[in-house]
Order: C-alpha cells, then sequence, then structure tokens
C-alpha cells in the first residue's frame, strides 16, 4: 500500500505521515527533508538558492545529512523552498522518491508533490491544510520551544511566502490530487487529526470508515 500526504509547510502533515506509517507498519520519507539537504549542502557550498547551477551542484549529498536535526531549521526550510522551485532540483531527486514509493514493502511518503506527481496511482491520497495563521502559530510555538527568537510576524509572512513560491512554481506545483481526501486541521488536535487520518486511509482500503482492514 502506497499512501501519499500532501500539504503546505507546518499543516501537520509529516507528523500524520510518521503516525500513518506506524500505525499500518510502513516504511515512511519525508521527501521534504531531501530538498533541506540541499539547501544545507548549498549553504555550505556558498552556492546561491535561486541559481540553478549551484542548487543541482548541491543535490549530491551524503545520505546521512537526513539525520541532521539541524535540517529542520526555518532557515534551512526557506531554502529548501527556493531550490525546490528548480525543474532540474526535481528531477534530480524524482527517481530516490519514486524508488521509495513502490518498494515491495509499501510506503507513506509526505511531501508536495507526491499525490500528484511522485506516486499518482498510490492507493490513499491525503492533503493535509490548515489556515495560514494556525500554521503560523503551529511554527511559532515550535520554535519558542526549542529557544529560538521569534517574530510572529515574521513567521507568518515567510510561510505565506512559501506558499506562493509552491503553489506557483511551474513544475510539480503544490495542489492536491483531483482524488485526494482533504484534511483540514485548523481546528483540530494533533491527536484528533492523526486519527482523522487513520479513518480515512481505512475507508479507502477497506470500507469501512474508522475500522483497520481486516
Amino acid at each position: 500500500m502506497i499512501i501519499a500526504v500532501d500539504g503546505p509547510t507546518a499543516s501537520g502533515k509529516g507528523t500524520i505521515s510518521k503516525e500513518l506509517a506506524k500505525h499500518f507498519a510502513l516504511p515512511f520519507l519525508d521527501t521534504g527533508l531531501l530538498y533541506r539537504a540541499v539547501g544545507w549542502t548549498l549553504r555550505e557550498q556558498g552556492g546561491d538558492a535561486d541559481n540553478v547551477a549551484d542548487a543541482l551542484a548541491a543535490c549530491v549529498f551524503d545520505g546521512t545529512l537526513l539525520d541532521n536535526p539541524a535540517l529542520r531549521s526555518e532557515v534551512i526550510g526557506g531554502l529548501a523552498s527556493r531550490v525546490s522551485v528548480h525543474p532540474e532540483v526535481r528531477q534530480a531527486l524524482d527517481k530516490h522518491q519514486k524508488d521509495f514509493a513502490y518498494q515491495t514493502a509499501g510506503a507513506v511518503l509526505d511531501g508536495r508533490d507526491i499525490g500528484t506527481v511522485i506516486a499518482p496511482d498510490a492507493d490513499v491520497k491525503l492533503f493535509v491544510t490548515a489556515s495560514s495563521e494556525a500554521r503560523a502559530v503551529r511554527r511559532f510555538e515550535e520554535m519558542k520551544r526549542r529557544g529560538e527568537r521569534v517574530n510572529f510576524d515574521d513567521i507568518l509572512a515567510d510561510i505565506l511566502q512559501r506558499d506562493e513560491r509552491d503553489r506557483n512554481r511551474a513544475t510539480a506545483p503544490l495542489k492536491p490530487a483531483e482524488d485526494a481526501d482533504l484534511l483540514d486541521t485548523t481546528n483540530l488536535t494533533i491527536d484528533a487529526a492523526i486519527q482523522q487520518a487513520i479513518a480515512m486511509v481505512n475507508a479507502k482500503t477497506s470500507g469501512r470508515d474508522g475500522t483497520d482492514p481486516a
């Protein structure tokens, strides 16, 4: 079974995807980490995220980099959003994602174009979203817990900029697949969102809403 989970930043799709993978005993890939690794590598190389050649050169990195918690920083997230605009970068990372998606064991992948580009024939497609304000609050609280000095207005502005880039890029823009189920987490706790996502998967795979497949 392949479960594709797409959505904008701070919508909760990462946490939901991990819990789906755990619940259904499937391998999990956070595809956003691949782009964050490119952003990290580009910064280390002193490159320009808006330059195609620099961004493409940064696509070659050690796989162990994906375990670096520093990839989760806002700075690296911003760079990841900028390099992901380049079709050449997306093409360079596509094979790794598709190989992971179509492995024999099945998979859960989260990103922004899983259901539309990477695994268009996935068994289940979820599009996880939330209002920009709700997502900014979540990111603000998350960063405060990490002890970072943050400004809410700056975080909201950054989220809006990322949404604009992701939705309007020429290649693989952020949008729900036509057959994706929408999960709006604006007014949901993370536990409630996870349970709703599990129910959606069960409904797609067994036809019995809220119950595990037989």
